[in-house]
């Protein structure tokens, strides 16, 4: 018997009330408690040593979940991992007391590792030694067969009956001790995800997806880490309505010892100073610590230290050379905004319209996302630049060039080769 069947079969997990007639879907069931209770958390050595030992004596895939503090601290860093695999049960592990969990993630190599959502996990999870070499992601695989809402809660709703409680996603996990309650809340979130992945890959299966899927997630489990972003500070909320490079050169500024300041303090970049206080700055470039004051974000309850600290900023902005001031936008390294395409090349503005309800009608033939069938930046790359002569083994070359699956080449080529012939239309 499953997780799933073994739940539902326990009344206590069941909503008050007789049973509903045989015409009436079943009401989802809530989910209150783990079946096994809430595990303590593991937070020595020892413990982790029989918390390893426990699952790599288990059976089957282990469903992996990681909670950050988002919002809070700086960083994306993990403060609790929860995993439950057959036989072993549900761990809760602390990594800020146990920061190296490489030992665990060795004793799951080769184990089929199932998450939600993996690329927001997998980067903390790296952090602290642990990375799949086979993996199953339970949001992709509902976006691939064609699931209207792909959130855990809605997943395990809809495919399995049961209703999570998710009032603890958005709170502070870097606290010590975490409330009782938290610690529920992350308990449930793997109680059902092998349960969840089971089913999903019969659907994936019945609609003939199941190999795509499975490219999809080796994709994930074998990508490198992320580059660091050039020019963070350019991804600043508001940053459209800064256009002078002396004001540019503010939020740089701002944005930089902001950024200093939070990782000393290990506190979110915002709760320090928002991004709409940078771009007020900015804009208004203030001559003096008072001018900075009236500026929204800056007077309300901020002592003149900090005021000093921000202006200094300011000021380092405004005695840059002009030699020095950051250039507007950001190098292309792929083909220009869509929007200027009708004026630099009208053919190729032609092929990208051909291209997109191509591609939009396919994906709704097969029932998903457009963005899981191919990339956007894909088919605006292969609509700028076209092969030579832009047959089926050249576009397919082109799609696999830029990091299509092979499912994804399979499905698209036919569709792009024939928009990649349209002409721009004549004025008459």
């Amino acid at each position: 018997m499953t997780d799933a069947q073994e739940t539902a079969a326990d009344s206590s997990l069941r909503t008050t009330g007789g049973a509903p007639p045989d015409d009436v879907e079943p009401a989802p069931i809530p989910l209150l408690e783990p079946r096994d209770g809430i595990p303590p958390v593991i937070t020595d050595e020892d413990a982790l040593a029989e918390v390893i030992a426990a699952f790599a004596a288990g059976t089957g895939p282990v469903a992996v979940d990681a909670e950050r503090a988002s919002g809070y601290r700086y960083g994306q860093r993990a403060y609790l991992v929860q995993l439950r695999r057959e036989g072993a049960g549900t761990a809760l592990i602390d990594p800020v007391a146990c920061p190296d969990l490489s030992g665990l993630g060795e004793a799951l190599s080769g184990t089929e590792w199932v998450l939600h959502a993996a690329t927001q996990d997998l980067p903390c999870l790296r952090e602290i030694g642990m990375v799949p070499s086979r993996l199953f992601d339970t949001e992709l695989a509902g976006r691939l067969a064609g699931f209207p809402r792909v959130g855990l809660g809605a997943m395990v709703e809809g495919v399995l009956g049961f209703v999570l409680e998710k009032g603890h996603s958005a709170v502070d996990w870097s606290t010590r001790p975490l409330p009782e309650p938290w610690l529920r809340y992350a308990a449930l979130d793997v109680e059902l995800l092998v349960d969840l992945r089971d089913a999903l890959e019969k659907e994936l299966d019945r609609q003939g997806k199941l190999e795509w899927a499975r490219e999809e997630f080796d994709a994930i489990a074998s990508a490198p880490p992320p580059e660091p972003r050039k020019d963070p500070w350019r991804r600043t909320s508001g940053m459209h309505k800064v256009r002078r490079r002396r004001q540019m050169a503010v939020v740089r500024e701002l944005w930089e010892t902001r950024d200093r300041a939070a990782r000393r303090r290990d506190i979110s970049p915002g709760k320090i100073l928002g991004d709409g206080a940078i771009v007020e700055a900015a804009l208004a470039v203030p001559a003096n610590v008072h001018a900075l004051a009236a500026l929204n974000g800056f007077g309300h309850r901020m002592g003149r230290r900090q005021l000093d600290q921000w202006q200094a900023a300011v000021d380092r902005a405004k005695e840059l050379p002009d030699a020095e001031l950051p250039q507007p936008g950001q190098p292309l390294t792929g083909p220009p905004p869509p929007r200027a395409w009708a004026e630099k090349d009208p053919a190729a503005a032609a092929r990208l319209s051909a291209a997109r309800a191509a591609v939009s009608a396919l994906a709704e033939t097969l029932n998903m996302p457009q963005e899981n069938l191919i990339t956007p930046d894909t088919v605006r790359r292969v609509c700028w630049e076209p092969p030579a002569a832009p047959d089926a083994a050249s576009v397919a070359a082109a799609l696999a060039g830029y990091g299509a699956r092979a499912w994804q080449v399979a499905q698209v080529t036919p569709v792009l080769v024939a928009a990649l012939a349209a002409k721009p239309k004549t004025k008459e």
